[in-house]
């Protein structure tokens, strides 16, 4: 342990169950020791994405028979996204010394403290801060593979259902920064900050349905996750790219899901390319993210910060659909 380090305990948000908000709960715990190729890391922000939702109510069950535990997370603490300082590191590494400024991606980041594998930490840009490094992991490299997936480039027509929320107001930013005109779906209300990130048109749905107009894209990028593969094929051109990024219907069994396995039984018969992403946390993306903040041409978009301790309201904020951007915890 860094002698910084003058106590043996921290605070952490966690759960035993799945179930509602008041599952979660503040606790102590010990302060983990980093093995040799871990870093510890102080926790100063942590984001909060829909995963996290997901972990806290344990649906669709889908996921708990992937191995997230069956009757509650394996692993207690909430979060995902962190940035923070180097504390101490173990004895094989050598990227990292106590005091670095970091950010990533690892298990139990609504915690004062917590502990990654050296491959797994980047070093943070100094103009950035914490809480806009915590929002880039997650949302942001679900955005940067979503944008990839659908082959974007310049003078394409690009359309992004979700466009206000975490991975959707990455995706607009980076369309636009590879030269594509973007066409924002969201609610009014949040129709400023798409517009703000560069969209070239806002669709509100609450009072437009994107599905039955006439326009056609070349990429669609759908990070809301109800409309059916039907409607959304028919906006899209003939030899156009259609990415499901997640979703939040479709049952308690497969939630979102049963779209993304019916993309992948369709895929192989149509001139369209209908794929579903499932992201993958990694360092090199996040280094590139950082690097596109340092160049100005990308800023992650915070709707709300909340102390450690109002993680449940943190959480809440996001699943209600209120963010405009990320939600992240700041201590």
């Amino acid at each position: 342990m860094s002698a910084t380090t003058s106590t043996t305990t921290m605070r952490a948000i966690r759960q035993h169950r799945y179930g509602s908000y008041d599952v979660l709960e503040q606790a102590e715990l010990s302060i983990p020791k980093p093995a040799p190729n871990e870093v510890l890391i102080r926790v100063r922000a942590a984001g909060v994405d829909a995963g996290t939702w997901h972990l806290l109510t344990g649906r669709p069950l889908l996921m708990r028979l992937m191995g997230f535990g069956m009757r509650g997370p394996k692993q207690p603490v909430r979060g995902l996204a962190y940035a923070g300082r180097v504390e101490s590191v173990g004895g094989e590494v050598t990227t990292f010394q106590p005091g670095d400024d970091v950010f990533g991606s690892a298990e139990a980041s609504f915690a004062e403290y917590l502990v990654a594998a050296e491959p797994e930490v980047v070093r943070m840009p100094a103009e950035l801060g914490y809480e806009k490094a915590a929002a880039l992991p997650i949302s942001g490299v679900t955005a940067l593979q979503a944008v990839r997936a659908a082959g974007v480039q310049a003078g394409q027509r690009v359309l992004v259902i979700g466009a206000a929320g975490g991975v959707g107001s990455y995706a607009v930013q980076l369309a636009v920064g590879l030269g594509a005109s973007v066409t924002g779906v969201c609610s009014g209300a949040k129709a400023g900050l798409v517009r703000e990130l560069g969209a070239a048109a806002v669709i509100d749905y609450t009072v437009e349905d994107v599905t039955t107009g006439t326009e056609r894209w070349d990429a669609i990028i759908d990070t809301a996750g109800n409309r059916r593969l039907s409607r959304l094929r028919r906006i899209l051109t003939p030899e156009g790219r259609l990415v499901l990024v997640g979703g939040e219907s479709g049952g308690s069994l497969l939630g979102g899901m049963g779209r993304v396995v019916l993309a992948g039984i369709l895929n192989p018969f149509t001139k369209q390319a209908l794929l579903g992403l499932i992201s993958k946390e990694n360092a090199a993306d996040l280094a590139e993210l950082g690097r596109l903040v340092e160049a100005g041409s990308l800023d992650p978009a915070i709707d709300t910060v909340y102390p450690l301790a109002q993680a449940a309201d943190a959480i809440r904020h996001l699943a209600e659909g209120r963010a405009r951007g990320k939600v992240v915890l700041a201590f």
